[in-house]
């Protein structure tokens, strides 16, 4: 037996707000971009930056949580997995579009100054997909009539 492995780990800052959106079944997606960069050393011996932009992609639970707590500026880690869609265009030329399908976010700004918190799992907000977490705060229900803010997160 063949086995294949798509996983997609990025760290970057989120380039505009996540756009939550509902499928006509009521499922929630929510999409964003993320830039990365990359830093060499040319030839010349000058100092070249680039920057990456990677589509992303949340469904359901996690889509929902992405679209109210991330926001554009922010810095987050993304794993997931890569996936490609090809449509047709409105010139009948076929596009494609590769996204990563997100599976796991962690927002890693501080509640208050936006520094990056890496080494710090207890104050970074961590959003995994509903379900693939036992113990999963997130996914537990609440009260409709209360909201829910950053400071009522248990991590």
């Amino acid at each position: 037996m063949a086995y294949s492995l798509n996983r997609a780990q990025i760290i970057g800052n989120i380039t505009r707000d996540p756009e939550v959106r509902q499928t006509p079944s009521g499922t929630s997606v929510c999409s964003f971009s993320i830039a990365t960069n990359s830093r060499w050393k040319g030839a010349d011996g000058e100092w070249q930056d680039r920057a990456e932009f990677h589509n992303i992609v949340c469904w359901g639970k996690l889509a929902e949580i992405a679209g109210q707590y991330a926001k554009k500026g922010s810095k987050i880690y993304v794993d997931g997995r890569l996936q490609t869609r090809d449509w047709a265009g409105d010139d009948g030329v076929k596009r494609y579009r590769t996204e990563i399908v997100a599976e796991n976010l962690i927002l890693l700004d501080s509640k208050g100054g936006g520094a990056p918190m890496m080494d710090s799992s207890r104050t970074a907000a961590g959003i995994q997909q509903a379900g693939s977490r036992q113990q999963d705060p997130m996914s537990q229900e609440q009260p409709a009539d209360e909201e829910i803010t950053v400071d009522d997160l248990p991590f």
